[in-house]
């Protein structure tokens, strides 16, 4: 039985449903065919009441004069005119006197004149009795584990009991009525089976299939945020369709949730590793600054020869490209600068057509900026520039790059679109931290994105990576956002 209650809803509601219908039909067929039987029985009664009493008052005569042959002909009656088509046809008549003894019958070789009605057997015993406590009404007895029905009727002449007309049924009778109640009720059973059925096995995998994908997301949930449940599996209002709300809600939140909480935890990462690059740069300044200074004054006043001077250039050569290096991780958004105008827009497009134009790409642009904006034109053309120039590596020859600049809702918003490779979800994930790419191109430090990332930070924006596959094309997409308010 444990079995069938952990059986998946889809089958459970239909099964459990179907079994509700077939044993109310039963039930209710099993009732219509006791209730056919009684009235069968019943309309039985009522026409051998009918006839006994009629007969019993044509058996007067016959009595007082003790006219048995009269008696036997009267008796004789009913069964002369039979209809084998009748299934209320009695099978046997007879009357019994004051004495319980057989006066005549229409069996008289199983039912013999003068024969006590006791003595014959025991179901005539048990209409015996049961004829003593007669009255002046017809009397129905049905001994018990009989197969006949006895219609006992008083045979009255001015109040004097001459005796009693016993017409004697058999149940047998009744058989052929019941056995064609049973066959319709059997068909209109089935008929209802064969409706109810189908809408309850409908019904029920309707029901069922929703919370059974309600059951499978959830258990997802510990693994993974899985997808939206699709309101076409059940487009209603009720208590089930409000659930569907609520866990696609409570879905979304948690989608949220995780979004921020990678956001914060990416945040962190990346300002943990630029305090730790701008400790060291200021550790690493410092020497660096003197031993520049000392080699400058070696150079001017310690009179070196060819290959010292030689060997002196390398060292200021490396130590410069150290120092470079070194001040890209000390990004400062707190300088003195003229605000962003269409004057840069114009600046960073010229420093950038000869890129383009050597790799043969298209460089389409778009600007709304028709002023000076405050913020710092400085660090907001040396973000425009670094996604620009990582736009142009990242596309190959012949390819595009779009570069779009607005103000809205007081905001400077920069998007730049290249086609080309995408970016994959690791590459993505660590895309905005110092050092991370440049092995890969071979060129640069891997400190673009990185230094414009700590600016926009510092300017109180965000900067963002979509990178995909669009049409069947490789499309990669920096969105940036700068607010005006905090610099105005």
């Amino acid at each position: 039985m444990r079995i069938l209650f952990n059986l998946s809803f889809r089958y459970k509601i239909p099964l459990w449903g179907s079994a509700l219908i077939v044993a109310t039909a039963l039930i209710i067929a099993t009732s219509m065919l006791f209730r056919a039987y009684d009235d069968l029985k019943r309309d039985l009664l009522r026409n051998a009441s009918v006839q006994g009493q009629t007969m019993a008052k044509t058996l007067v005569t016959a009595i007082t004069q003790d006219h048995v042959w009269r008696a036997y002909e009267i008796l004789k009656a009913p069964l002369s005119i039979a209809d084998k088509d009748n299934p209320e046809q009695v099978e046997a008549l007879l009357v019994i006197n004051r004495q319980q003894q057989i006066y005549v019958s229409t069996q008289p070789q199983t039912l013999p004149m003068l024969a006590d009605l006791k003595d014959l057997s025991p179901e005539f015993m048990a209409v015996a009795n049961g004829i003593g406590k007669l009255a002046e009404d017809t009397m129905v007895l049905e001994p018990e584990d009989s197969e006949h029905l006895f219609v006992a009727t008083p045979i009255i002449d001015e109040q004097a009991r001459l005796g009693t007309l016993i017409q004697i049924y058999s149940k047998k009778i009744l058989l052929p009525r019941f056995l064609e109640n049973a066959k319709q009720a059997a068909l209109i059973t089935c008929l209802v089976l064969a409706v109810l059925l189908p809408i309850n096995w409908y019904w029920g995998q309707s029901t069922a299939t929703p919370l059974v994908r309600l059951a499978e997301r959830m258990e997802e949930l510990g693994q993974r945020l899985p997808e939206n449940l699709s309101p076409e599996i059940y487009d209603y209002q009720d208590e089930l369709g409000r659930l569907f709300t609520a866990y696609n809600r409570t879905l979304q939140q948690l989608r949220e949730k995780a979004l921020i909480e990678r956001e914060v935890i990416h945040s962190e990462r990346l300002v943990a590793i630029g305090q730790l690059a701008a400790g060291i740069a200021h550790e690493v300044n410092n020497p660096l600054l003197g031993m520049l200074t000392s080699i400058n004054t070696l150079r001017h006043h310690g009179d070196p020869d060819a290959r010292t001077l030689k060997t002196l250039t390398l060292l200021e050569r490396g130590l410069n490209q150290i120092k470079d290096t070194v001040g890209a991780l000390l990004v400062d958004a707190k300088v003195n600068s003229r605000n962003f105008s269409t004057q840069d827009v114009d600046d960073v497009r010229t420093l950038i057509a000869p890129h383009a134009n050597k790799k043969r790409i298209t460089l389409d642009w778009t600007s709304d900026i028709d002023g000076a904006l405050p913020l710092p034109s400085t660090l907001v053309r040396q973000v425009l520039l670094n996604l620009i120039l990582n736009a142009l590596q990242a596309t190959e020859a012949e390819g595009r790059v779009e570069v779009m600049l607005s103000k809205a809702d007081r905001h400077l918003g920069l998007e730049i679109i290249n086609s080309g490779q995408t970016l994959s979800e690791a590459q993505k994930e660590h895309l905005f931290e110092p050092f991370v790419n440049a092995g890969e191109s071979g060129r640069g430090r891997g400190l673009g994105l990185w230094v414009c990332y700590q600016i926009v930070r510092q300017l109180g924006g965000n900067i963002s990576v979509e990178s995909g596959l669009l049409e069947g094309h490789g499309r990669t997409s920096f969105k940036v956002f700068i607010p005006l308010e905090t610099h105005a």
